[in-house]
């Protein structure tokens, strides 16, 4: 929060944003020194001030005016700007004013999801030379840490950070390697707003109005309702009220003494936490959905991967809910598939996982203007956190540089088109293939599975044919009906196009799944 206020009044600034509080003027801490404002669109910017109180705006030879409404909130709107600065931001009302300095115009990209995508940078491969190599002034960092709500929240308590060794360390690993990559290939200032929380489930990103139908969500619904009446919910609100008026006000004190700012204060409920349908989206998508952004990048589905049937449609209602919250409805979005994960399998057999990267690929069919990064070939079985994320971020950033910003670059994983049975073999044909297939260790592809009308798979031997061809046949299968290809938690593949694409997991069949009935 940007603020020229008393220890009083930020110490009624609670929780619930208590409009009663006495107002004083600050600024949405989206606006604090080193802010990035989205290039080309017009910059809005809000805050509060007395009730009624006239605020005047300037940004660069750029003036604005707004007028407090009954509560004290005002919001007002600048031309939008080319790429540029440093910018000083200055707000007054009265005799007060705040000052944002180094702003800089470029592009703002929100990363978010749960812990593959809050994982640190200093968390991740080759963690020191990235940070040694991390003083970038025209990258800018900020992370939302705000408790879960069913209210929307005002206040998310965080500034705008210069990438630095000091501070890119803690911010996320894809998110810094996807930033950095867009800011030097495209010369221009990149914000990045990681709003990431590890083990979050999809139901939490999405308004609870949009989980409406009672045959899809019902079940989940029900469950929270059932939490929500054996719990004091009124409570723990004011008690943690207290506990974060009291934290804001030790911060503002260690701030202004040049002292380290104390740890925000949190709490383990059900109730704040990062699985209720909505709470994320209000303490974390309404307090942004004014700032205009370039896109998102979203890494999640680990917690959702139980109910893959259901994250079918989950997921692009997600997706559609930020659109229209952005007012943006070709707002760009680009997703990571699962990574492969825990112990391989001698024989093809159900997966959860694999249901669940099946409900993400069908997203790119039912949406335009999205994209998903494949890390299939990415993962460790032994853990769910795979450290490679520099190579997950050069995915996504392919698709951000070829559909939003134009270069002319591979940048989708082949995907099945088509298959045909024939002579006891099927025979595949795929896309984004340009320059061809290939296998990265000179063997013939793996990861093929093929089944009969019994609908018992086994592995299949493959053969590269064409460009975009691939011949699949089994001694223990006559009369094939149905191929599937990656698809176990943990599968053995090798099949990329030119560009080191990994081919996308499929299956031709739609037998009924292990998390069909799952809500």
């Amino acid at each position: 929060m940007r603020l020229l206020t008393t220890a009083a009044t930020l110490a009624a600034l609670v929780l619930a944003n208590v409009a009663s509080a006495e107002p004083s003027l600050w600024l949405s801490d989206l606006f604090s020194d080193h802010a990035v404002l989205q290039r080309d669109q017009p910059i809005r910017v809000w805050g509060r001030c007395q009730p009624g109180g006239k605020v005047e705006l300037s940004l660069a030879d750029e003036k604005a005016t707004a007028t407090a409404d009954e509560s004290g909130k005002w919001q007002a709107e600048l031309a939008a700007r080319p790429a540029g600065g440093p910018y000083t931001l200055k707000v007054a009302s009265g005799d007060e004013e705040v000052v944002a300095q180094d702003v800089l115009i470029g592009d703002v990209w929100v990363c978010s999801g749960q812990s593959n995508m809050q994982w640190r940078l200093d968390q991740s491969r080759d963690a020191e030379l990235a940070i040694a190599a991390a003083d970038e002034p025209m990258l800018r960092l900020m992370r939302i840490d705000t408790i879960g709500s069913q209210d929307p929240t005002e206040q998310i308590d965080t500034q705008w950070r210069v990438s630095s060794p000091k501070e890119a360390g803690s911010f996320s690993g894809v998110g810094y390697f996807f930033g950095r990559q867009l800011q030097e290939a495209l010369g221009v200032p990149i914000g990045l707003i990681d709003n990431s929380w590890g083990g979050s489930a999809c139901e939490a990103w999405v308004p609870p109005a949009a989980l409406a139908d009672e045959a899809m969500y019902g079940p989940l619904r029900k469950r929270w309702s059932e939490i929500e009446a054996n719990s004091d919910e009124a409570s723990l609100r004011r008690d943690y009220a207290e506990k974060l008026t009291q934290w804001r006000e030790q911060r503002e004190k260690a701030l202004a003494e040049g002292r380290s700012a104390p740890g925000r204060p949190w709490i383990n409920a059900p109730l704040f936490g990062n699985q209720r349908p909505g709470n994320l989206f209000a303490a974390r998508v309404e307090p942004i959905r004014d700032f205009p952004i370039t896109g998102v990048i979203w890494y999640q589905g680990e917690s959702n991967a139980g109910r893959a049937y259901q994250y079918r449609e989950l997921f692009p209602t997600m997706i559609g809910a930020w659109r229209d919250a952005w007012g943006q409805a070709d707002l760009p979005f680009y997703w990571v598939q699962l990574a492969d994960f825990k112990p391989e399998k001698p024989a093809p057999a159900p997966s959860d996982w694999a249901e669940l990267r099946e409900a993400q690929t069908m997203t790119l069919d039912r949406l335009e203007n999205v994209g998903q990064a494949l890390a299939i070939d990415l993962g460790e079985a032994n853990d769910i956190h795979p450290k490679n994320k520099q190579s997950v971020a050069s995915r996504l950033a392919r698709l951000a540089l070829a559909d939003v910003y134009g270069s002319k670059m591979p940048a989708r994983s082949p995907r099945l088109e088509e298959c045909e049975f024939a002579d006891d073999a099927a025979q595949l044909t795929l896309t984004d293939c340009e320059g061809g297939l290939r296998t990265f260790d000179g063997v013939p592809p793996q990861g093929f599975a093929i089944a009969g009308s019994d609908q018992q798979f086994h592995w299949a031997d493959a053969k590269i044919t064409g460009k975009n061809t691939v011949r699949l046949s089994s001694a223990e299968v006559r009369e094939p009906v149905a191929v599937r290809y990656a698809w176990a938690d943990n599968p053995r593949v090798n099949l990329y196009n030119s560009a080191w694409l990994p081919v996308t997991p499929f299956r031709t069949d739609d037998w009924p799944g292990v998390t069909a009935e799952q809500r």
